[in-house]
Order: C-alpha cells, then sequence, then structure tokens
C-alpha cells in the first residue's frame, strides 16, 4: 500500500474515531442553543446580548460621568452656533466656511454638486453630526474598550444609513440624473432592485454574474487531480515550461470561499503565474461541508488538509524541500501545521508563505467587534442547529464593516441613479458561497480569535503545545493597505512570533484586490523589507517609514524570492499521478469535484 492509499485508510478511521460534540450537550443546553438559535434566524446572527451588553455599559458610565455630559452639551451648542453663522452667511450670500471635513476614506461628497446649496448644508450638518456622536461614544471613563467600540460602530451604522447621500431628493446628482432622464434613471433603479431581490430569494448569483462560469472561464488553468480524500481535493497543475524549479509549492487557500479566487481568469490567475515562471504548483480544493461535517474540526483540516496534501506532494516529488503557501485562514492552518512539524523535526518545508493571514489575533480589526464570548456562543448555537455556518450568515458581517463602500454606494449607483456597474471574475467568486462545520468554527473562534492561543504558546497539536517561533524555515509575509479582515498591522505581527528571516510585503488594495495583483494592473504598488533572522524587530510603523513603495504587481517578486530560496539544478516536470487503487492515472481534470458544490 503506497503512502497516499494509507491516508485514505487514516481519513476514513479519523472521521469515524472523531468526537461527537452535539451528543455531549445536555438537554438544558440544548434548549439554551435552540432558543439562540431561533432569534439568530431574526437578528441575522447578530446577537442581541452582546449589543444591550455594549450599551448598557456606555450608557450607565455616561450617565455617571459629568465632565463627560458637560463635554458634549458644551460640543452641541458650539456646533448649534456654527451652523446659525453658517446659515446667516449663506443667506447674506457670503462665502460661509465649511464646518467639517470628511475623512480621507469618505468619497461620498467629493462631487461638485455637494459644494451647491443646500447640498453643502446638509453635507456639512452631516458631518458634525457624526463627529459629534463619534465624541459621544468615545473616551466615556470606564466604559469597556470593546463595548465603546461596538457602540461607536452602532452609531456610525445608523448615521450612513441616514447619509444626505441615500435619498433622492437630498443628493443632488440623483436628483440632476433624474431631471435629466426625464426621471428614467429611477425607474430603472426600481427595476434594479426588483431583479436583486428576486434573484437573492431565489438564491440566484447576483445580476450580470451568470456569465462567468467555473472551468469556462474561470479556474481554467490546466492541471489534474491526484488526491482526494472526504475534506479535500489536491490538484496539481500542468508545467508550462520543459523544465522547473525542483520544490514545488502547495498553497492553502481558505476554507470559507472556494479555492479559485488564486486562478480566476486567465490573466490574473497567480497558479497560471506562477506555472509559467517554471513552478510545479499544487493547490488544495476544499470540500463544501454539509449537516453530516458538523462534528469535522480544526486538526482533522490540519491532518486531512495540510499534511495529508505535504504527504502526497512529499510521493509525487520525493527528496526534495516544499514552499508551502496559505492565504487567510489557510494561512493560519499552514502556521499551526508548521509550527507543529517544526516541534517535531519534520523538515520538509523550504519556506512558508502567508497571504493575508493572522497568527496573533489581539488586534483583529473592526472584525473584533462581532467576536466576543456571547457573540461567539450565538454562532456556535446557530451552528449547533444546522450543523455549519453558512457564508451568507457572516456576509452581513462583513459588510456592515465597510458599509458605505459595499452596501449604500451600491444603494445611490443601483438603485438612485439608475446604472449597473460591469460584472468582473472577482464578484463570481465572492458569490460562489461556501460553509463551515461546527465544531471547526467553534475551535477557530475561541482557542484563536478569543484566547488567541497560537500566539501565547497554548495552541495543541498532538497533545503537545505549539509554537510559532520554532519555525525555522524563511517566511514570506503579505498584508494589504485596506483589509478589514486581516489589518496588516495584525498580520505584521508575525515578525514578534518568528526567530526566523520575515520578509514582509505590503501591498494596495484590499483581502482580496490586493492578493489578485497580476502584473500590468493599473494603480497598484507595494513595499517590501526583509528582516534577518537576528535584526531588531521594528514596529510597523517603523517598518512603514522605511519600506519604500514601489510601482507595480508584487508577483514577480514572490516568484523570484521563492527561486532564491530553491535549489540552483532545474529538472523535468513531475508526472501527475494518483493512488495505486487508479493505476498512477489522476482521478479527474481541474478544476476537479469540489469546487462545483453548493
Amino acid at each position: 500500500m503506497d503512502t497516499r492509499s494509507k491516508l485514505v485508510t487514516v481519513d476514513a478511521r479519523t472521521l469515524q474515531n472523531t468526537p461527537d460534540v452535539s451528543a455531549a450537550s445536555t438537554p438544558f443546553r440544548a434548549l439554551d442553543h435552540a432558543k439562540e438559535a431561533m432569534i439568530a434566524r431574526l437578528t441575522g446572527g447578530l446577537s442581541p446580548a452582546a449589543l444591550r451588553a455594549a450599551l448598557s455599559d456606555w450608557l450607565i458610565h455616561l450617565a455617571a460621568a459629568p465632565g463627560k455630559q458637560l463635554e458634549l452639551a458644551s460640543l452641541g451648542m458650539q456646533n448649534a452656533r456654527r451652523i446659525g453663522e453658517y446659515v446667516v452667511r449663506t443667506a447674506l450670500g457670503q462665502y460661509a466656511p465649511p464646518l467639517a471635513d470628511p475623512s480621507t476614506s469618505d468619497s461620498r461628497f467629493v462631487g461638485d454638486l455637494w459644494q451647491t446649496e443646500p447640498y453643502r448644508f446638509w453635507q456639512q450638518s452631516f458631518l458634525l453630526t457624526e463627529q459629534w456622536w463619534n465624541a459621544a461614544t468615545r473616551d466615556v471613563p470606564g466604559t469597556t474598550r470593546h463595548h465603546e467600540n461596538v457602540v461607536s460602530f452602532g452609531a456610525r451604522q445608523l448615521l450612513d444609513m441616514f447619509a444626505p447621500t441615500n435619498f433622492p431628493l437630498s443628493n443632488p446628482e440623483v436628483s440632476q440624473r433624474a431631471a435629466s432622464t426625464f426621471g428614467m434613471s429611477l425607474l430603472e433603479g426600481m427595476r434594479n432592485a426588483l431583479i436583486d431581490t428576486s434573484l437573492q430569494a431565489g438564491g440566484q448569483p447576483p445580476a450580470g454574474l451568470d456569465q462567468y462560469k467555473v472551468g469556462v472561464n474561470l479556474a481554467v488553468t490546466p492541471g489534474k487531480v491526484v488526491f482526494r480524500n472526504h475534506l479535500i481535493e489536491l490538484i496539481q497543475y500542468s508545467p508550462a515550461t520543459s523544465e522547473v524549479l525542483a520544490e514545488p509549492v502547495l498553497i492553502v487557500p481558505a476554507w470559507i470561499m472556494k479555492y479559485y479566487i488564486l486562478d480566476l481568469s486567465p490573466q490574473n490567475s497567480l497558479i497560471r503565474y506562477l506555472v509559467e515562471q517554471g513552478h510545479t504548483v499544487f493547490c488544495i480544493s476544499w470540500r463544501n461541508v454539509d449537516a453530516d461535517d458538523r462534528d469535522l474540526s480544526l486538526e482533522d483540516y490540519r491532518q486531512l488538509g495540510v499534511m495529508a496534501a505535504l504527504d502526497v506532494i512529499s510521493s509525487i516529488v520525493p527528496e526534495h524541500k516544499i514552499h508551502a503557501t496559505g492565504y487567510c485562514l489557510g494561512g493560519t492552518l499552514l502556521s499551526i501545521a508548521a509550527a507543529a512539524m517544526a516541534g517535531s523535526g519534520d523538515e520538509r518545508l523550504a519556506s512558508v508563505t502567508l497571504f493575508a493571514a493572522q497568527t496573533d489575533f489581539t488586534e483583529p480589526g473592526e472584525l473584533q467587534l462581532f467576536i466576543d464570548d456571547s457573540e461567539v456562543y450565538f454562532l456556535e448555537s446557530m451552528m449547533w442547529s444546522q450543523g455549519y455556518l453558512a457564508a451568507n450568515q457572516m456576509a452581513g458581517a462583513f459588510q456592515l464593516l465597510q458599509s458605505n463602500d459595499l452596501i449604500w454606494s451600491r444603494v445611490v449607483h443601483d438603485y438612485l441613479l439608475g446604472e449597473r456597474a460591469p460584472a468582473i471574475d472577482l464578484m463570481a467568486w465572492n458569490a460562489d458561497a461556501t460553509r463551515m462545520p461546527y465544531r471547526m468554527h467553534s475551535e477557530y473562534l475561541r482557542q484563536l480569535f478569543l484566547d488567541n492561543d497560537l500566539a501565547c504558546g497554548r495552541y495543541q497539536v498532538g497533545g503537545r503545545p505549539v509554537s510559532i517561533r520554532n519555525i525555522r524555515a524563511p517566511l514570506f509575509v503579505v498584508g494589504t493597505e485596506r483589509d478589514h479582515i486581516a489589518p496588516w498591522h495584525s498580520v505584521y505581527k508575525i515578525h514578534n512570533l518568528s526567530d526566523t528571516e520575515v520578509t514582509f510585503v505590503l501591498t494596495s488594495g484590499g483581502h482580496n484586490a490586493g492578493i489578485v495583483s497580476e502584473p500590468g494592473h493599473a494603480h497598484r504598488h507595494y513595499r517590501i523589507e526583509r528582516t534577518a533572522a537576528n535584526d531588531l524587530r521594528v514596529s510597523p510603523d517603523e517598518w512603514f517609514a522605511s519600506a519604500s513603495q514601489q510601482e507595480g504587481s508584487w508577483w514577480p517578486v514572490w516568484s523570484d524570492w521563492l527561486k532564491d530560496h530553491s535549489s540552483a539544478k532545474r529538472i523535468a516536470p513531475p508526472k501527475a499521478t494518483a493512488t495505486a487503487d487508479s493505476q498512477h492515472e489522476p482521478l479527474a481534470d481541474a478544476p476537479g469535484s469540489y469546487v462545483f458544490q453548493h
């Protein structure tokens, strides 16, 4: 029996022996879960208890802070006086200086029409109101910082909802567009809204995305499925050069979405680019789990995912180390696997690359607003009732983090202006949702996000704690400037956890667009700096100041880095083979079957 045949046997045995978490729950706890799950269906997965706790904490401490109350009253009277002076000046035909300036990231009021009255007055009054509420929800003596952040975030969401940009009569661009089209733009916007509502109700992808098809114009880089178990398909991509680097590349994508974010259209496929540069590339395609997989654990994802893939690659490309790459959750999992391998003397990794992946969760950005003990218990109850967490049950939280860009700008553009932005491949991928099993996601949220066990050296594999500090393979770490899921300051913390060489890249774009940043893409830039194992670690801001900005894509830099950390001698491309049960023939053509699961 060869290595991969053994893996299939181990796979089945592991799944049979996985503890049944749900069976261990008492009837009383089941009643609690059932109640929470019922509420979750009405709230979109946001815990009312967590929101009430934050609001109560803020209100109690605000009521007990006369100094803060006087400060807010003074600020309110000052704003009222300034607004009055503004009205008088404009009524007399005089120039009125602006009352407030929008933040650099707020592009709602940049148009020239917003500088005409009365629209300028409305937007200035709105910005002053924003400033007052920011002061009211910040620096309240005694309030827990997390609760303060939640209340401030909630106030911002309500204000964004009632911004003058979101209503036809108070948005000059919408009014002008409606007048110039004799109202047809508003009718077209109503039509767009009805179409979107119908598609969403029917579980269909958003309008315009039906032109993108996996295996047709998405995920079309040639390759073969060389291994399959209950959790993954492993794809080996066909070579594009006569000789390749001896050390292959393994990509571990996040299981929260489909793997082909790294193999979108041919022109922006990172996998295709690597193959064309002479790399042998393997990529994991995760199974889209269902209710029967509720008890799959984070350890199952490590064993049946990362370790199984490494074992298969080691049998296809024997005697050569592997460049392991992880994206988002896949990068966090790869960090755990690499640390466990280092602790056990497994030296198969030539390097470790992390794309927008966190290993220290002390500062995970605004996503932390949705993760506390109350919210995690709420999510656990949702998953307990159905066996998994669906992507659409997380989408609302992610959209709220960038509500102006992802919600209200679309309302204005599609429904008030009556226009449609052209569909792109990244939108089609984003609509291709996946699920996460109950046990695994609960462990991830509690052990990593809440308790930060990995960074603190408490996370255990095989009954032993693992340490990222044990990793000796060089690290290549990528953060993105506008990442709202894995903020780059958080990703940068790998410097403080490791004792090996770290090459850190900060690229323009967000969590997805910053990674899908192919050569030739306009308006792209990056910063890069190498920190040797014995160099002093500096803060993220110090790093940013010392790393000069370079124009273009970071992909060529990474490919060259992989080559520099590979053997000088090139080899013939390794043949794609599968298990002995298939007479060493591949199991299927790429992109495989798991990517089509819905």
